[in-house]
């Protein structure tokens, strides 16, 4: 053991199984990357960039078409919010005041 480091060895035989490893890891990963990139690709999933940013970003016709009408549902169904909210501090007042009050508001409407 006198001139023979422990590079010599257990490093220098057992290097070509390292160096195999290395690219074997490489080889799944850069697999990993395509197949991940068919996937995104086969069911219509924007592609990107190295930064996130989408490389194809789909304007087409149908999606300004979809978005269209997705900001007219937004707005169809803020307004039954806004009415549902409505409703809802009529009902809370009705149950939270005095019932002879709510009893002679009743008949003040019934006499009109």
């Amino acid at each position: 053991m006198h001139g023979v480091d422990l590079g010599e060895q257990v490093m220098l035989p057992n290097l070509p199984w390292m160096i195999g490893g290395g690219l074997l890891l490489g080889l799944i990963a850069i697999l990993g990357w395509v197949f991940t990139t068919w996937l995104r690709i086969k069911h219509g999933y924007p592609l990107d960039g190295q930064w996130g940013q989408a490389l194809l970003p789909k304007t087409d016709r149908e999606s300004a078409e979809r978005i269209k009408l997705l900001t007219s549902e937004n707005a169809q169904l803020r307004a039954e919010i806004g009415s549902i909210k409505d409703r809802l501090e009529t009902m809370e007042r009705i149950v939270t005041d005095e019932p002879s009050r709510l009893a002679h508001e009743i008949d003040q409407l019934r006499s009109n």
